[in-house]
């Protein structure tokens, strides 16, 4: 049987918030693996996925050694990174990383850069190497509510995205992108949020998908614009 390895990361602490779906959701896919494949022809059904997790500090300065360190000790085939997104109403699929780092606030070791490149010598940005698509198209048929997203802002997870599609650019064949989640909230509620569970159901999906395109990859599971 094929083996894969999936690294899958989250930010560690964010004021104000008790629960952090940026580490539960990870933890639990790692506890509770990805469920059974859906039929036999399912390519899920011909592998074995092993996953990583990996807690990052909310530093522009570390975020990215921290990410690379376990990387390297694991040689992943996917990489996924995790966020919070305060105002996000459902999960968010971000679909571009900017080189930019521009912040009014300051980061864990009181860090504000301004309108500063993150890779003087990079491109201006990279797209997502997920299958979007497709992972939406897993959202709907779980009802959990989600978006595009242009971008991953300007602040700490859009420069660890960065990073990240940067090195994936040098690599053969690794997938790499960022999905940012919302804060935990009630069923059906007004405010900001989804429940636990309904985030990390969202969570095996994108890792799903993500390995079902690394071992068939299509055109069709793209979706960028």
């Amino acid at each position: 049987m094929r083996e894969l390895n999936v690294v899958i990361s989250g930010f560690d602490h964010y004021d104000g918030v008790d629960v952090n779906p940026a580490i539960e959701v990870p933890k639990a896919i790692a506890e509770q693996g990805l469920g059974p494949a859906s039929s036999p022809d399912d390519p899920l059904d011909q592998v074995e996925v092993t996953i990583h997790v990996v807690s990052i500090p909310v530093s522009f300065a570390k975020a990215w050694p921290t990410l690379k360190e376990t990387i390297e000790a694991t040689r992943p085939d996917i990489v996924i990174a995790t966020g919070l997104k305060h105002s996000a109403r459902g999960v968010m699929l971000e679909r571009c990383a900017t080189n930019l780092m521009d912040t009014a606030k300051p980061d864990a070791d009181n860090v504000t850069p301004r309108r500063e490149p993150i890779d003087p010598d990079g491109p201006a940005a990279y797209w997502t190497r997920l299958p979007l698509r497709s992972i939406l198209n897993d959202f709907a048929d779980d009802s959990i509510p989600a978006t595009l997203s242009s971008d991953a802002g300007t602040f700490v997870c859009n420069s660890l995205f960065y990073n990240l599609l940067n090195w994936t650019a040098t690599q053969e064949r690794v997938l790499g992108g960022f999905v940012s989640f919302p804060l935990v909230g009630p069923a059906h509620s007004s405010q900001n949020g989804l429940p636990l569970e309904q985030q990390i159901a969202a969570g095996r999906d994108v890792v799903r998908e993500a390995v079902r395109y690394y071992l068939k990859p299509s055109s069709s599971d793209i979706l960028i614009a």
